[in-house]
C-alpha cells in the first residue's frame, strides 16, 4: 500500500477530493470519494497526517480520523489562499490545502471535542434567537409607525406598544391581526431566550475557568462561558496572539522600514470580539457616567487621549490578554490599585 507523507482534503457535503504526497514531496494520489468511501479509505491507512480547511463540518471529520489514529490538522481557509494555483477546482483545492500543510510556520485550528462544540452550540443558537426577536421587534415598530403609533427602542417596550396599537381606532381590524400575531412571535422568542439563558447559567456555575472569568470588570456569565468554551489557551503562545487571532490588533501595511498600522484585523471569532468589545464599552461607561473609582489608570489616560471607541478597542484587546493569563494559570482577576479621587 502507498505510504503517505500527508493528505490535503477538500471537503463537500458529497464529494472528499483528496491530494496525497510521499515523502519526498511528490504527488501520489490525486482521487474523489464519496462520503460513504472517506473513513473506510483511511481506515486501511497507517497513521498519516491529514489536513482540511477549518469548517463546521471538518471538527466531525476530524475527529473520525483522529480516532482511527491518524494527525489531522486543520487550517484557516484564509491562510490557504496563497498557495492557490491558477484555476480554482476541487483538486487544486486539495492541492493548496496539502501544500498548506506542510509550511512550518502554519498556524492550525484546534480540533473541538464533541461536548465543547455542543456547549458553544447553545451560544450560537441563543444568538440567533436574540437576532430573530430583534428583526421581529423591528419589524411590528416599523408597521406601527405606518399608523402613526411609535414607540422607543427595546424589546421591553413591546407590550406597551401592543396595548397602544389595540387601543388605536383607527388601525383596521387584519392590521390589529397581524400585530398581534407578530406581538405572539416575540413573546414566544422571550421564553426560549429565557429558557437557553437558564441553562447556560447553570453551565457557567458548572464551568471553572468561566467562574473566574467573571471576576475581571466588564465580563459577565455569557461572555465568560464564550471564552471558556471557544478558546483552547494551549493552542496561543501568548495573550498577545490571542487577541490577534480574535482580531483585536491593528492590520500593518508596513515597508521599506516604515511601519504604518491601520484598523483591528476583524479576523478569528467575529461573536467573540462584538462580545469583549461590549464589554469593555460597558466598563468605559461606567467610568465616565459614575465615575467608578475601579477604573485603573491607564483607562482613564486613555479617555483622556482617545475616542471612546477607540478606548473600548483597546480595553478589549487588553481584557482578551487577561483572559488568556487567567486561563493558562488557572487564576482569578486580579484587581490592580484603585485610583483616587483626586487623581481622577
Amino acid at each position: 500500500m502507498t505510504q503517505y507523507k500527508r493528505i490535503g482534503i477538500d471537503t463537500s457535503k458529497t464529494v472528499f477530493t483528496l491530494h496525497g504526497i510521499d515523502h519526498s514531496e511528490q504527488p501520489t494520489a490525486r482521487k474523489n470519494l464519496s462520503r460513504a468511501q472517506l473513513i473506510p479509505f483511511f481506515r486501511k491507512l497507517p497513521p498519516t497526517e491529514i489536513v482540511m480547511e477549518a469548517c463546521g463540518a471538518a471538527y466531525h471529520w476530524a475527529r473520525q480520523l483522529i480516532a482511527l489514529g491518524h494527525d489531522v490538522r486543520l487550517i484557516p481557509p484564509q491562510y490557504v489562499k496563497p498557495f492557490l494555483k491558477r484555476g480554482k477546482n476541487d483538486r487544486n483545492d486539495a492541492a493548496a490545502i496539502c501544500e498548506a500543510g506542510g509550511r512550518p510556520e502554519m498556524r492550525f485550528v484546534p480540533v473541538k471535542s464533541i461536548e465543547r462544540q455542543a456547549q458553544g452550540m447553545v451560544l450560537k443558537v441563543r444568538q440567533t434567537l436574540i437576532d430573530q426577536r430583534t428583526a421581529l421587534a423591528n419589524t411590528l415598530r416599523g408597521h406601527a409607525a405606518e399608523f402613526g403609533v411609535i414607540a422607543g427602542k427595546g424589546v421591553g417596550r413591546i407590550v406597551a406598544l401592543l396595548a397602544a396599537l389595540e387601543r388605536e381606532p383607527a388601525i383596521p381590524p387584519v392590521a390589529k391581526e397581524m400585530f398581534v400575531v407578530l406581538g405572539q412571535e416575540v413573546a414566544h422568542l422571550d421564553t426560549r431566550i429565557d429558557q437557553l439563558d437558564a441553562r447556560l447559567a447553570a453551565a457557567h456555575k458548572a464551568n471553572e475557568d468561566s467562574r473566574r472569568l467573571a471576576t475581571m470588570p466588564g465580563i459577565g456569565p455569557v461572555i465568560a462561558l464564550t471564552l471558556a468554551t471557544e478558546i483552547d489557551p494551549g493552542a496561543f503562545r501568548s495573550g498577545r496572539h490571542l487577541a490577534a487571532w480574535i482580531g483585536l490588533t491593528p492590520k500593518e501595511h508596513s515597508t521599506g522600514g516604515k511601519p504604518r498600522l491601520g484598523g483591528i484585523s476583524r479576523a478569528g471569532n467575529e461573536r467573540l470580539r462584538a462580545l469583549l468589545v461590549s464589554g469593555a464599552t460597558s466598563v468605559i461607561n461606567a467610568t465616565i457616567r459614575f465615575g467608578d473609582q475601579r477604573t485603573t489608570e491607564w483607562l482613564r489616560a486613555l479617555l483622556r487621549r482617545k475616542p471612546r471607541k477607540v478606548a473600548a478597542v483597546a480595553l478589549a484587546n487588553k481584557m482578551a490578554r487577561i483572559a488568556w493569563a487567567m486561563m493558562v494559570r488557572g487564576e482569578s482577576y486580579r484587581r490592580p490599585a484603585a485610583v483616587g479621587a483626586a487623581a481622577a
